[in-house]
């Protein structure tokens, strides 16, 4: 005769502990924080000028766009636009050096605080306008309910979920053609 706790591995034989190691792209926070609009998570997303999506990447909700800017440009795997357009979040000189080393003009409004100190720019509002292509993407992935709502726990899986999404999108659109 076999006692029951015998048949059935202990609490350290199931699954995932801190010993053996989780997933290696996994942030501590799971891309989860607060930010003015509550608890959640930023996808930080690029773009063609069409709307197709080429690069994606998240972050926890209380962490600045501007801080997974090089990261995510490096995430793209196409030629880099000969211009990026970008909010007043963008309008960091880190940025501005990063774009011009690349050889990429930036349309992206100065804030400010940074007109104080600066000269006035050129700057293209036509092309600016266009900017609302982003945003479109980024509300077309939102209707998507997994995504808007976050099923998943961890951060690489609702990353998962964000290029699933996007695949989906890709075969949406040659279909069409």
């Amino acid at each position: 005769m076999v006692h029951r706790r015998k048949q059935h591995p202990s609490e350290s034989g199931r699954g995932w502990s801190p010993e053996k190691g989780g997933p290696e792209d996994e942030p501590e926070d799971h891309a989860l924080g607060r930010s003015r609009g509550g608890y959640g998570t930023k996808i930080h997303l690029i773009t063609d000028g069409k709307g197709i999506p080429l690069a994606v990447q998240v972050s926890p909700g209380q962490r600045h766009e501007s801080t997974c800017f090089e990261s995510t440009m490096g995430a793209v795997r196409l030629d880099w636009p000969p211009r990026i357009s970008g909010d007043k979040g963008y309008s960091y000189p880190r940025i501005r050096t990063w774009l011009q080393e690349h050889r990429i003009e930036d349309i992206i409004p100065m804030r400010s605080d940074q007109m104080i100190n600066a000269m006035p720019r050129d700057f293209d509002r036509k092309t600016y306008r266009r900017r609302n292509v982003i945003e479109r993407a980024i509300g077309w992935l939102k209707e998507c309910r997994r995504i808007a709502t976050r099923f998943e726990k961890l951060a690489v899986n609702f990353l998962a979920m964000l290029k699933i999404a996007i695949v989906e999108r890709y075969l949406r659109l040659m279909d069409r053609a």
